[in-house]
């Protein structure tokens, strides 16, 4: 097959606070399935991957684990490298941001921009999100918590570098307007507009002071390169970037031609990214495509919510590919896609055991009992064979079409399509009447002949997304491996083959209940005879003397009503022994006005006022998230006044 050029496709680097869930898995199944197709259609293809490892979250996990940062990182590196490669990932390369040839080309690039004068230092004062590694202006918060995930922030003020991102923002804003392609789908285009950059871009944050895993800022050590600047650049630090002269590598692979990520961090990647490119001076990448996320029935997954799969337990259970099946074909092109055990079971039964699985068995099956495997081309042709043959050899090219617009899920239905005609086939044609209809069935030898032919082109389409099913059909089939050019050219199984005498099962039905049995057996070993608790982020240690800075008190709510304009907040009116406080709540979803007047909940008295949505907060009311993740007001056992001390 003719080469059809280059193909640099990258997912975005793996944070190593945690093992990756199913959720975090399908990106790299999603892009292994669009660099195995490229690679399939003729691209010299380069794939890239990895994991993101410095920060101030790792630093404070790994003191709580008691070692080092290097050590914690290694471990979950090593973690999810091992997921990414039961997947069946055909990565290029997997970049660590610990590697040293990373981090000295990071240091060089931080010393350009400082340079040049699109980095200077000042001092950082605002709201800071640990999860997030983000800071945010007030006017950024959303209910005076983080945007991005939602939780608490906290005021930082440290000395800090700042790149001049309003320098490039009017370039950046017409690059996007010139290159409708830059960003997909468009309605991350019109967030990133319309949320970021038309109003105005804000100086960044590129260093910090307050920890010190990272890379250093070699001419000024108390320093270390802020997270987004380090883990961005791997996407050229790998291909041989250098600002003092970069490798033949770099220049056969820049620009990417896809960055995909997920949708939560689309903004450092089609903002910061293109800007921190416009200031090295270097083309930008292609395209940039922010996948939806792969949801648990009750919303996104989190440890708090426990509600999290991981790739590893799901391969045991049901296989790799009936795993990579399911989260690509699942997964809507823009909105989210939803994961239970009980949608796997239905999906692998209908798509994977019935319409495939069972199509090559029956196929395979029908060939040794009438041909004793034999597989010949008779050319005893119906009108029914040419309308087989048309869906068949049209396939390609529609997938060809999907998969242009990176429509993986829509492109899997085309491949499908193939199976279901094929089956549709067995059904118009009923090979066992012809068997008993024709002495020499020169009839029936053509129609299992076509059947063959259309499970080996559809086998063939399929080898992107299920690697090991589409082998192991050819294989059973005894067909050779064809150039993707020639799948719309039907009558190239060499006719007087012989199929496998014995066919393997492809895909067994599977019955819920023996699932669900598999999955308590897999956890059983991880279960303690007590009430199942809740995993939440470990905070640092604080003293005694920290503590005792904190005022707990209880409190009755004698008035409360909704904020104006918002969706989230409650304001209430807090008895505190003598002494009425105002305070707002983000628990509108879970409490109404009437519901929380009357009630003596546990308060944070002397948390410094502060507005949310404009209104004044004097103080927090505790809550405590229940397993439906819901918040529940923490109340005193007994009956105790307004205003006694919780100690």
């Amino acid at each position: 097959m003719q080469s059809k050029g280059r193909y640099y496709i990258s997912t975005a680097i793996a944070y190593t606070s945690g093992k990756p869930h199913i959720g975090n898995t399908y990106e790299i199944v999603l892009a292994d399935s669009i660099a195995r197709y490229k690679r399939q259609t003729g691209y010299d293809v380069y794939f890239q991957t990895g994991t993101d490892e410095h920060g101030q979250k790792i630093e404070l996990k790994s003191k709580e684990q008691g070692i080092s940062p290097k050590e914690f990182v290694d471990h979950v590196s090593g973690e999810v490298k091992n997921i990414w490669d039961l997947m069946n990932a055909s990565y290029d390369k997997f970049i660590r941001t610990t590697d040293k040839d990373h981090e000295k080309c990071v240091q060089k690039i931080f010393k350009k921009l400082y340079d040049q004068g699109d980095i200077y230092k000042g001092h950082y004062e605002g709201m800071y999100c640990t999860p997030c590694e983000s800071f945010w202006t007030p006017s950024q918060l959303v209910d005076g918590n983080c945007p991005d995930c939602g939780r608490p922030v906290k005021p930082a003020k440290e000395e800090a570098y700042f790149f001049k991102m309003s320098k490039y923002a009017d370039r950046l804003i017409e690059y996007i307007n010139t290159h409708p392609e830059f960003i997909q789908p468009v309605s991350r285009k019109n967030e990133m507009m319309n949320n970021f950059l038309l109003p105005g871009l804000q100086d960044l944050c590129v260093s910090r002071t307050s920890f010190s895993w990272g890379i250093p800022v070699d001419f000024d050590d108390k320093h270390v390169v802020y997270v987004w600047l380090d883990a961005l650049t791997n996407y050229i630090t790998k291909i041989g970037y250098d600002p003092d002269g970069s490798s033949e590598m770099f220049k056969k692979y820049w620009p990417a031609d896809l960055h995909l990520i997920g949708k939560d961090i689309i903004r450092f990647h089609t903002i910061y990214w293109p800007i921190f490119l416009m200031a090295l001076g270097l083309p930008l990448p292609k395209q940039v495509f922010g996948h939806p996320w792969l949801l648990q029935g009750d919303g996104k997954m989190s440890k708090s919510k426990g509600n999290v799969l991981y790739a590893d337990e799901l391969v045991e259970i049901f296989g790799v590919d009936a795993v990579r099946f399911f989260v690509l074909h699942e997964m809507p092109f823009e909105n989210d896609g939803v994961i239970s055990w009980e949608l796997l079971v239905e999906r692998i039964n209908s798509e994977l055991a019935n319409t495939l699985g069972n199509l090559v068995n029956r196929t395979i099956s029908m060939s040794n009992k009438y041909f004793n495997g034999i597989v010949e081309n008779t050319t005893v042709n119906e009108d029914v064979d040419e309308d087989l043959k048309a869906v068949v050899t049209k396939a390609a090219e529609k997938v060809e079409e999907k998969m242009n617009e990176l429509r993986v899920a829509d492109a899997i239905t085309e491949i499908f399509n193939v199976f279901k005609r094929c089956n549709k086939y067995i059904d118009e044609t009923e090979p066992w009447v012809l068997a008993k209809e024709d002495a020499t069935k020169p009839r029936l030898a053509t129609v299992l002949y076509n059947l063959v032919e259309g499970i080996c082109i559809g086998a063939q389409l399929l080898k992107s997304y299920m690697p090991n099913t589409a082998k192991e059909i050819l294989s059973q089939l005894n067909a050779k491996e064809r150039d993707y050019d020639t799948l719309d050219q039907f009558g190239l199984y060499e006719s007087g083959n012989k199929v496998t005498q014995t066919p393997k099962i492809l895909f067994a039905r599977l019955k819920l209940e023996e699932v669900m049995e598999k999955v308590q057996a897999l956890h059983s070993a991880e279960e303690e005879p007590m009430e199942e608790g809740v995993d939440m982020e470990k905070k640092p240690e604080i003293t005694f003397e920290d503590f005792e800075k904190l005022q707990f008190q209880v409190g009755k709510i004698v008035k409360c009503e909704e904020v104006k304009g918002s969706k989230k907040l409650l304001c209430s009116q807090v008895q505190i022994g003598n002494e009425i406080k105002q305070i707002v709540s983000g628990i509108k979803k879970y409490y109404t006005p009437e519901e929380m007047i009357g009630k003596k909940v546990m308060v944070l008295v002397n948390l410094k006022p502060a507005k949310l949505a404009g209104v004044l907060s004097e103080g927090m009311i505790l809550f405590a998230e229940d397993a439906e993740g819901k918040y529940v007001a923490v109340t005193p056992e007994r009956d105790v006044p307004p205003g006694s001390e919780i100690a």
